[in-house]
């Protein structure tokens, strides 16, 4: 597994109609706190706090995958704003199994990344796709994601 340190985060969170929202620093707006928004949520704030650029991130976006409309949750985008690394997050209470992989792995054939990590927010996998598929100690750092 690779080792990955969420902080206590400044997260702004809000209740409207007994629904709870949270601000999302790259969308810039508040959005529904669900289970899977609260990991994509530690997600953003550990890469912004690591160095990576929010400019170069892009969350809940749409993306066709033989011609059927799918969102992924995070992409990373290097300074040649090509896409380099796929984020998957789960509601913590999911296991991270096959068909997670599977699904970021299918992700991953229109966006062809060299970096994959899939998260419930306790447990996370990053890996290095070159020649194989590496599971990587750490998450890469914003320079070395840039190297490939």
């Amino acid at each position: 597994m690779t080792q990955v340190h969420f902080e206590e985060y400044p997260f702004r969170i809000e209740s409207r109609n007994n629904a709870k929202f949270i601000f999302d620093i790259v969308r810039k707006k508040m959005v529904a706190l669900a289970p899977e928004e609260w990991v994509r949520q530690h997600v953003l704030h550990y890469l912004a706090a690591n160095q990576y650029p929010l400019s170069h991130i892009a969350v809940e976006r749409g993306i066709v995958l033989n011609g059927l409309r799918k969102r992924f949750d995070i992409v990373v985008f290097g300074r040649n704003s090509e896409a380099a690394m796929i984020v998957e997050c789960k509601a913590p209470e999911e296991t991270l199994n096959k068909k997670v992989f599977e699904q970021i792995a299918r992700y991953n054939l229109s966006l062809k990344v060299n970096y994959l990590w899939v998260t419930n927010g306790a447990g996370n996998f990053c890996c290095k796709l070159n020649n194989g598929i590496r599971l990587l100690s750490a998450v890469p750092t914003y320079q070395e994601l840039e190297g490939g």
